[in-house]
């Protein structure tokens, strides 16, 4: 590890992670756990985890694992530092891209981009489940407990906070 500062440290990852997050933040969190891990090791898997689930249970965007990763690193301004650098990179592209998408045009090109980000977004959401599952699943138990539900939650309409619960009720109860 280097001896930059830790909010630069978070504006230059978060920053340069923004443009590739295809599909949101939630596409980036294996990258965030390799960087935040890994790399610099500014927390560990537990803590990844936690700040992770804590974020999906948190009102709000999903982007909030980066605030969180922000926080753990650097305090407040350094939740800020994080969360400005993952949002207003990409939301200024956005904004770039829809102007030049709205002009009148008969090309193909931007439906097919489209097209092909549809497969790239779920195979990085595929990999940030494997991710947290990897960092998470210490047991036998645990793992079939998360091949299960992540199975019942396909093909059921059953609500996911049904299956949180239960699964929050299986740990406090120590079986998982």
């Amino acid at each position: 590890m280097t001896n930059e500062s830790p909010i630069w440290a978070l504006i230059s990852t978060f920053g340069l992670m923004s443009l590739f997050a295809v599909g949101g933040a939630a596409a980036a969190v294996p990258e965030m756990h390799r960087i935040a891990v890994e790399v610099h090791h500014w927390m560990t898997d537990k803590q990844f985890a936690d700040a992770y689930a804590i974020a999906q249970l948190s009102p709000g965007p999903n982007v909030l694992i980066v605030t969180l990763i922000g926080y753990a690193v650097a305090g407040i301004l350094g939740a800020l530092a994080a969360t400005l650098a993952m949002c207003l990179p990409t939301a200024l592209l956005a904004y770039c891209v829809s102007r030049l998408l709205n002009r009148p045009s008969q090309s193909r090109w931007p439906g097919l981009i489209q097209a092909a980000l549809v497969p790239l977004s779920i195979g990085l959401m595929a990999a940030s489940a494997l991710i947290l599952a990897q960092s998470t699943d210490r047991s036998l138990i645990a793992l079939f407990l998360t091949a299960a539900v992540a199975v019942l939650a396909s093909v059921s309409r059953v609500n996911p906070l049904w299956l949180l619960l239960a699964g929050g009720l299986l740990g406090f109860a120590g079986i998982v």
